[in-house]
């Protein structure tokens, strides 16, 4: 491993990173816009519609519509919301996601127009990078803890919960899908990662060619996925705002501006989420195969291309998921994270941890977790059976007075039909006037 070099980003001239920090800026806005305008028309698609076309060519000035009409809106405060924090949330969730694109490499070396400055075209490095974008974004969902808070709303203060119980458990789960990137490429540095994934690493028809870590690293890269919509609070998993249950969620009490800057903000965070995982498992701003055996294919400005097209394919899979899948149950949600993302994530880590060190200790790894599934397997089957289930008593609806549904196991009870008997007249079971109709036997309050 060799010694973190970030002379290139220290000795940049003051005017030079303040031009990359606007190209920065500039770039997640029109992303932001075009990421609005392109999950409509992509879920527009898979429902047979065409998704907005009447504002620009085929309808691509959507969002400067919408955000024209929120900028005229009334905007409201609640009487009883604290007016401070009020103000302040929105600010709160969406500036983290503009600072986090500013340690994403979006291209390689580039030369300055009109001088002859080269310099990568990221804003900055530092040696801990990634560890910096998930600090942001877990800052970030401080704005939704103080909006719903604040908003001295039952709604917006239930998804405001949500949001903070789901953030942390699946921040526990990206965080561990990145070690083995760590562990991979040394090094914590977004810039030196891309390079780690440019490295030749395998051999065909006589040639070297590198691997990305989406590849050597799947499982991390799968959960990385998942946890990434988690924290993104996009559907399946959009529970902080669940309009079926919480009207709006945390953000019931917003309109105008404010409501935009929390609409901006989650596209902005889909966006820096996508951008992150392009970098660390996708091999950044390298053309892909097989443009990246063609000599300069990603060199100087051309690499932003290759970036923004896997980023496309990333927020593809953010419509896609929420324009094909429910959104599911918050017990069930917490329980994937803290049952299955983690344990996973756990067991992955030491098999990679094992795998650098050594084959014989992977082995060796793998047979001590054989051994603990098999006695927690005894364990479980070793466990006293469970009591046979006693016939439920008889409940009766109208003990009250009035119909009440049964609860539990409780069983109503059955309901004898009144039908002719055969002489003309009508008998019961227990009299002479009806009788109980021996083929149709149901339960009161199915008839």
């Amino acid at each position: 491993m060799t010694a973190l070099d970030l002379t290139p980003f220290f000795n940049d001239l003051w005017w030079v990173v303040l031009i990359k920090a606007l190209f920065a800026f500039v770039l997640l806005m029109v992303l932001t816009l075009f990421t609005i305008v392109y999950e409509r028309k992509v879920v527009g698609l898979m429902q047979h519609r065409k998704g907005p076309t009447m504002n620009g060519p085929f309808g691509s000035l959507q969002s400067l519509a919408d955000g024209m009409k929120l900028m005229f809106k009334e905007d409201f405060t609640p009487k009883a919301a604290e007016k401070v924090v009020f103000m302040i949330a929105p600010f709160v969730s969406a500036i983290p996601a503009v600072v986090a694109i500013s340690v994403i490499p979006i291209a390689g070396e580039v030369k300055v127009p009109f001088t002859n400055i080269t310099t990568p075209l990221q804003v900055t490095d530092l040696p801990v990078s990634v560890l910096f974008i998930v600090a942001l974004a877990s800052v970030g969902v401080y704005g939704i803890v103080l909006a719903g808070w604040s908003s001295g709303s039952t709604y917006a203060l239930l998804g405001s919960l949500r949001s903070s119980a789901q953030v942390i458990s699946y921040e526990v789960a990206m965080g561990l899908a990145l070690v083995g990137v760590f562990l991979y490429a040394g090094s914590l540095s977004t810039s030196e990662i891309v390079a780690a994934q440019a490295v030749p690493r395998v051999e065909i028809f006589g040639h070297q060619y590198p691997i990305w870590f989406c590849l050597q690293l799947l499982p991390s890269f799968v959960i990385y996925l998942i946890s990434m919509v988690g924290e993104t609070n996009r559907a399946p998993f959009d529970l902080p705002e669940a309009e079926g249950e919480l009207v709006g969620g945390f953000h019931t009490e917003y309109s105008s501006m404010r409501f935009a800057m929390f609409f901006m903000a989650e596209y902005m965070n889909m966006i820096t989420v996508s951008a992150l995982a392009t970098t660390l498992f996708l091999g950044g701003w390298h053309a892909i195969f097989p443009f990246n055996l063609i000599p300069g294919a990603d060199a100087g400005y051309l690499g932003i291309i290759w970036f923004l097209v896997k980023m496309l394919v990333l927020l593809f899979v953010f419509v896609w998921l929420r324009g094909t899948l429910p959104r599911l149950r918050y017990d069930q949600f917490m329980r994937f994270g803290w049952k299955w993302l983690i344990p996973i994530s756990l067991v992955w880590i030491v098999l990679i941890a094992a795998l650098r060190v050594n084959r014989g200790v992977l082995l060796g790894a793998l047979g001590v977790v054989v051994v603990v599934l098999l006695v927690a397997t005894f364990f479980t089957k070793g466990e006293e059976e469970e009591e046979p289930p006693t016939a439920p008593e008889e409940f009766d609806a109208f003990a009250g007075g009035f119909p009440v549904p049964p609860q539990g196991d409780e069983v109503l009870p059955e309901l004898a039909r009144l039908v002719p008997s055969p002489d003309g007249s009508t008998t019961d079971a227990d009299g002479p006037e009806y009788q109980r109709d021996p083929d149709d036997t149901y339960e009161r309050g199915r008839s």
